[in-house]
């Protein structure tokens, strides 16, 4: 089996972190929890889109409340020009 090379993007800080009950719901389009007229939140739908969807990739999100947030970012590297060799 082919071990799959990879690009990983962690991105972490030591805020309050993320209620568990809203975990679920973070990579949902319009998805806030600001009010009405405050803002669209933080774009996590087009970020997910952007990674799974078009690059095959993760977007996973570690939270506990009180110790802050981690959001890690995994990209397969994919060879889009492959070498001669590859080809015969």
């Amino acid at each position: 089996m082919m071990e799959v090379e990879e690009i990983v993007i962690r991105i972490a800080d030591n805020g309050q972190g993320i209620p568990e009950s809203i975990h679920s719901r973070l990579f949902e389009p319009f998805f806030t929890t600001k009010p009405v007229g405050r803002g669209t939140g933080l774009g996590l739908s087009i970020s997910y889109q952007i990674v799974v969807q078009q690059h095959q990739g993760q977007l996973i999100c570690q939270s506990q409340p009180g110790q802050g947030t981690e959001f890690t970012i995994r990209i397969p590297i994919i060879d889009a020009y492959p070498s001669q060799t590859d080809l015969m």
